[in-house]
């Protein structure tokens, strides 16, 4: 009897000790596995995306990031997120160095990197460069308590700004009553901090397009072009000039556009004509707003892949004879074949459409990007409908980066072809009483210590009577 007592016992302690070596040696071969880890958290805190991981694989130079913290103006809980932040980024990369200071306890620290903001700032420096991105600008604080963290975008496009040594000039033509500016702040401020110098363009009082125009946007013009608008235009593209050219609505668009469809049958494109219409039934989107499928080509390919849409509204379908025209198209936006073109402007506007033999059938190519066939360079991108850069329905989605990685292809910068970071979901904070802390810390650091050891020492007591 007293055997089997010691049998079982030491089986017992052997199971335990073979349990406690193996979680040791799994821990050792994990820790040792550079880079591996597994996000469990539920905004991905810790998950990078495409563009920074292929940011921070780029880096030639050394990067310098200073954090300078205020508790007063800041939580510990949310300034964490920075330096958790710039952690996986030192992992990605070994050019980049990090240091914390409290501003409050280090004065002289702000004061030697001339830093005027004391509500927090993260500091990124390399060589004569520097980058400031205030805290105010990362974490925008609701009236409920949560916030939202959008550290890894601002991070990231300091580093692409820093590493960056030259800056693109582009143009956004005006006179045509285009979407403004004004209504592209994001689309604008993306490029500004990808190093894009964004400036706008009157033709009509300029007289000429600028020499150092490297790309030029006409975004959702509903009047046509002049034909010494047209002409200067032609010649822009025909030298080393490119367009980024993106459809308005026009009622008349069958007989308004003259100058317009003149200047992309250069390319081989011809619009229909027509409005883009939706068959399908949503309750989420009405019949003018398409999600529209991808075509293969690298500006899609990874949206494609990270299963990311596009929204396109009012949208006008193409058509491509790249055949005549000394350029190739590649469609990258096309509907399903369930959509149609609708032809009858005037029924459209007074909410009396359907589909009959006069409109267009689909599949309908809704974008396309344009290249030279000799060579293959890029020279232009052409939109269906302007709506994927409005501030209103550019953050949605895929819309933002299919939008980047156009103006990106075409400037024939192929390293920026990726998924960019997202603003973080809202972080919720627990507002917890002085009683109510006290009561978490009794429940969960001495009771259930103390249940389990009362539990453990039952079984084991049991066990020993036999």
């Amino acid at each position: 009897m007293k055997m089997n007592k010691w049998i079982r016992g030491t089986n017992a302690a052997v199971v335990s000790i073979a349990a406690i070596g193996i979680f040791i040696v799994l821990t050792l071969f994990l820790n040792s596995l550079k880079g591996f880890q597994v996000d469990m958290t539920k905004n991905k805190n810790y998950s990078l995306s495409d563009q920074t991981i292929t940011t921070l694989a780029g880096l030639k130079e050394d990067v310098k990031i200073v954090a300078f913290t205020n508790p007063q103006t800041a939580d510990p809980v949310i300034t964490r997120q920075v330096n958790d932040l710039v952690q996986e980024y030192k992992k990605r990369s070994s050019h980049i160095t990090y240091e914390e200071y409290d501003i409050l306890r280090n004065p002289s620290a702000a004061q030697q990197y001339q830093i005027s903001d004391g509500s927090g700032v993260v500091l990124f420096l390399s060589g004569d460069n520097r980058k400031e991105v205030s805290f105010y600008e990362i974490f925008n604080v609701q009236q409920d308590g949560s916030y939202t963290f959008s550290g890894e975008e601002k991070f990231t496009q300091a580093l692409v700004s820093l590493s960056s040594k030259t800056k693109h000039t582009v143009y956004f033509l005006s006179g045509h009553n285009e979407i403004p500016l004004s209504q592209m702040y994001t689309f604008q401020t993306a490029l500004t901090n990808q190093n894009y110098d964004v400036k706008e363009l009157n033709l009509l009082r300029e007289g000429k397009i600028p020499d150092d125009a490297e790309v030029l946007f006409i975004v959702g013009p509903t009047t046509d072009l002049t034909e010494k608008e047209a002409a200067l235009i032609g010649d822009y593209v025909k030298g080393k000039g490119k367009l980024y050219f993106a459809f308005g609505f026009n009622k008349d668009m069958a007989t308004g556009w003259k100058n317009i469809d003149g200047l992309l049958a250069a390319y081989g494109i011809q619009d229909q004509h027509a409005i883009a219409i939706e068959t399908k039934q949503t309750t989420l989107f009405d019949p003018l707003t398409i999600v529209p499928e991808f075509g293969s080509h690298p500006i899609t390919d990874k949206l494609r892949s990270k299963n990311l849409l596009t929204q396109i509204t009012q949208a006008i379908p193409m058509t491509s004879d790249s055949a005549n025209a000394a350029y190739d198209a590649s469609v990258l936006l096309k509907s399903t074949d369930k959509a149609y073109g609708e032809t009858n402007i005037a029924d459209l506007l007074r909410s009396r459409t359907a589909n009959d033999a006069n409109d267009i059938k689909g599949p309908l190519n809704l974008a396309y990007a344009v290249t030279a066939k000799d060579g293959g360079k890029p020279k232009a991108i052409v939109l269906g409908g302007f709506s994927l850069l409005d501030d209103r329905v550019i953050g949605q989605q895929g819309n933002r980066d299919f939008a980047l990685n156009s103006v990106s292809w075409l400037n024939e910068q192929q390293d920026q072809l990726t998924i960019r970071p997202r603003q973080g979901d809202a972080y919720q904070q627990a507002m917890l009483m002085p009683g109510q802390a006290n009561t978490i810390f009794i429940f969960t650091v001495i009771l259930m210590p103390l249940l389990f050891l009362l539990v453990g020492g039952w079984i084991w007591w049991r066990r020993r009577k036999g």
